[in-house]
């Protein structure tokens, strides 16, 4: 009796794209914060499309192929780059798809891939990113011709795909590897110290690029073309320059590269569709401490502001996303003024940002909470108290750290007649910017998703994200000019006045924030807690 096999079912990735698209709209329906933040996502995208496409089509405007060749392999694995560590680091990956629910469905891990892999072609980044390289299409026809064009089409596309594999496949494999808490704090930690790099790799290259020998950037990115990370954006500058036969070896070493990484993330999305692993067996406390003693500390008051400080001093540790945000704060707020002052600038407008900067974290600070927000909702908790409470607590890791960058500033400047001023400054900085950010982070909330991958935002999150920082960031050296102009004018006299004029700024600028938003709050509570619990 012959037996008959029956071959799999084809692939069809269409109804991956109009779920992703569907649960996008109705993500927005209802809920106009969202719909705002949506729009500007696509106006930021927008911005970046236009902007790289004029960008990588300039060196064919000036008939370059140089340069052409320089930027065009360069650029290409910065946005590679980019694409690997942005998501792990800031913005997430866009999980409106979550394969966890899929979990239950009888669908093949391939078409399972396929499917999520054309989901995330079909989102803001991936349309923004394959219109800004379109310039370097532009570039090559200006340089070689229809044959170069076609080259670079071609390794443009096959680069986007590049993107979305390395990308999603490096995250699966860490959101696998995170499901112990110590795991997950390890992970947090070098990506944190990793991100707040960033800033002083961007200023060294800046720095290298002022005194930069460019034939040996020429040769840098000849060995660069050669890897993955370049290959596929130099191939319609290779059909330009006669070496038309570099052309398929490169692309083989691309198509090999995306095939590593689907490979990769086929092996590890089942781990990510169960769920986390079981942990291991919890520590015994002791049975005469009450709920109350095991939060509170010793000597802390037992009252619900000090109960409510003391949960968020140990979330701010504990929760991975926001020590993270501590821990890339405190070496990005040393660096940038030390450096300034290392170079001989006058390190008092970046002072002010540092200090901004320091508010930032607690710009979507109900959405770490999620649902769970709902057990100070049912208890009854006053805004004010809610905010203040949180407003405390992420100033007794702050504060410290401003207080060391003023010492820190002071010493390498040799001025130690400056640190009280200065510090003065961080503070006014930083009270103004919780001042606004406070309000912000009622009015704006949105909702992280319910996910097993720790990097994972929610559709428009990263957008959202990098508006409200934007937003406050702004804000806050916008109000804290008057007094950056009042300590420029008062020159010797500021060393003496600025510490209390500082912390008065700082504290009044806090105050109106923390009465602005605690009202706000009470008033919108039903509304805050619907835009911070995850859609399932």
């Amino acid at each position: 009796m012959a037996v008959t096999t029956t071959a799999p079912p084809p692939v069809r990735v269409w109804p991956f794209v109009r779920l992703k698209l569907r649960l996008t709209v109705n993500g927005l329906r209802g809920r106009p914060v969202r719909i705002v933040l949506f729009i500007l996502g696509v106006i930021m995208a927008g911005v970046f499309a236009i902007g790289g496409y004029a960008t990588f089509a300039i060196p064919g405007v000036l008939d370059s192929p140089r340069a052409a060749a320089m930027l065009s392999t360069l650029g290409g694995a910065s946005l590679m780059l980019g694409w690997l560590f942005l998501p792990l680091i800031f913005f997430g990956v866009d999980e409106s798809l979550d394969p966890a629910r899929f979990a239950l469905l009888p669908l093949r891990r391939r078409t399972l891939v396929v499917g999520l892999f054309a989901a995330a072609l079909a989102g803001l980044p991936a349309l923004s990113t394959l219109a800004a390289t379109a310039g370097m299409v532009d570039t090559a026809s200006r340089l070689g011709g229809l044959a170069a064009a076609g080259a670079q089409l071609a390794g443009i596309i096959v680069g986007l795909f590049l993107c979305v594999a390395i990308s999603r496949a490096v995250t699966s494999a860490f959101a696998t590897a995170l499901r112990s808490r110590r795991s997950r704090d390890m992970a947090g930690i070098l990506l944190a110290v990793f991100a707040a790099l960033i800033g002083p790799l961007q200023l060294a290259a800046l720095a290298g690029a002022q005194r930069a020998d460019w034939d040996t950037v020429a040769a840098l990115a000849d060995v660069i073309g050669w890897t993955p990370l370049g290959a596929p954006y130099s191939l319609g500058t290779d059909v330009a320059a006669g070496r038309a036969w570099a052309v398929p070896l490169k692309l083989l070493i691309v198509l090999g590269t995306l095939v590593v990484l689907l490979r990769w993330w086929h092996t590890t999305l089942e781990n990510a569709m169960l769920g986390t692993a079981a942990e291991g067996a919890r520590r015994q406390t002791s049975p005469d401490r009450t709920p109350v003693d095991l939060l509170l500390f010793r000597a802390w008051p037992r009252t619900r502001f000090g109960a409510l400080v003391a949960r968020e001093i140990r979330y701010w540790w504990r929760e991975t996303r926001r020590r993270a945000a501590l821990i890339t704060f405190s070496m990005a707020g040393l660096f940038l003024p030390v450096s300034l002052t290392l170079s001989g600038g006058t390190p008092g407008a970046m002072t002010m940002f540092v200090g901004a900067l320091a508010a930032v974290a607690l710009a979507n600070q109900f959405g770490f909470d999620g649902s769970a927000y709902a057990a100070n909702v049912v208890a009854g908790v006053p805004g004010r108290v809610e905010v203040q409470s949180r407003a405390t607590a992420h100033a007794v890791y702050v504060l410290p750290v401003l207080a060391l960058v003023a010492v820190v500033v002071g010493a390498l400047a040799a001025f130690p007649a400056r640190i009280p001023s200065t510090f003065g400054l961080l503070v006014a900085a930083y009270g103004v910017g919780i001042g606004l950010v406070l309000p912000v982070s009622v009015r704006a909330a949105y909702a992280l998703p319910d996910s097993t991958n720790p990097f994972a935002l929610s559709s428009g999150g990263g957008p959202a994200k990098g508006l409200l920082a934007f937003g406050v960031l702004f804000g806050a050296i916008i109000a804290t000019a008057p007094l950056q102009i009042v300590a420029w004018a008062l020159g010797d006299v500021w060393l003496w006045i600025g510490l209390p004029a500082g912390i008065a700024y700082g504290a009044a600028a806090y105050l109106i924030g923390s009465s602005v938003a605690g009202d706000v709050l009470d008033k919108r509570t039903p509304e805050l807690l619907a835009a911070i619990t995850p859609n399932r």
